[in-house]
C-alpha cells in the first residue's frame, strides 16, 4: 500500500482556486468537513515581509494635459506676375531692382547664392530682381560635381523658388523677357519684408 502524502498550505490553496472554477458532475461527491472549509476559505494574500515597503496609492494627476504644438503654418502660396508688370518689364518701364548670374556655378554654390541674393534684395526693399540661370551650354560638362547634363540650373532654380524656406521671400516667378535673357533668366517679384 502507498501512503498518503498531506498537502501543503499553498497546494491546498491553489486546489481551492482551481475547485471554484470549475463546475461540478452530476454525481454525488462525499467530502468531509475538514475538506469542506478547505475549499470554501478565501485565499488569502501572503503576509508582506517586514522588509517589503509599503506601496503609496497612487495620486490623481491634476497636472493638465500638454496642448499638442501648433500645426506649422503652409507657407503662402505663389502668384504669377501681373500682365501689366509684366508688359512693362519686358518693354524696359519697370526697373530691375538686383540681376544674380548663376551661369558656371554647382548647384550647391547656386542654391546658396541664390537664398543669399533673395533674402538680401528683400531686405533693401527690391521688389523685382533678375536671377540668370542660362540655358545650358551646348556641350555636356563632365567636370567632377557636375551631373552631366545640360541646363541643369535652368531647371532646379523654378524647383528651388518653391520651396518652404524661400516662399516667405518670393511672390511669383515667371521666364525673362527675350532681352533679359528668355527661356535662361527668370523675374522674380519679392514679397514686402514684414517688420518686426
Amino acid at each position: 500500500m502507498s501512503r498518503r502524502r498531506t498537502l501543503t498550505q499553498g497546494e491546498r490553496a491553489l486546489w481551492t482556486y482551481v475547485t471554484r472554477h470549475v463546475s461540478p458532475f452530476a454525481a454525488k461527491i462525499v467530502v468531509s468537513a475538514d475538506e469542506q472549509a478547505l475549499l470554501t476559505a478565501e485565499i488569502a494574500p501572503p503576509p508582506p515581509s517586514p522588509k517589503s515597503k509599503k506601496i503609496k496609492a497612487p495620486v490623481a494627476d491634476t497636472t493638465p494635459a500638454p496642448t499638442p504644438p501648433p500645426k506649422p503654418q503652409a507657407p503662402p502660396p505663389l502668384v504669377p506676375l501681373e500682365r501689366r508688370l509684366r508688359q512693362r518689364l519686358s518693354r524696359g518701364a519697370h526697373p530691375i531692382e538686383a540681376v544674380l548670374d548663376l551661369h558656371g556655378l554647382r548647384q550647391e554654390e547656386a542654391h546658396y547664392r541664390l537664398r543669399g541674393f533673395l533674402r538680401s534684395a528683400q531686405a533693401s526693399g527690391a521688389a523685382v530682381v533678375l536671377v540668370v540661370t542660362g540655358k545650358g551650354g551646348a556641350a555636356v560638362d563632365t567636370t567632377p560635381g557636375h551631373p552631366g547634363e545640360r541646363g541643369v540650373l535652368r531647371r532646379v532654380v523654378p524647383h528651388w523658388l518653391r520651396m518652404p524656406d524661400l516662399r516667405g521671400i518670393v511672390l511669383g516667378f515667371e521666364e525673362a523677357a527675350q532681352h533679359h535673357g528668355g527661356g535662361g533668366a527668370l523675374y522674380i517679384r519679392l514679397r514686402k519684408r514684414r517688420e518686426p
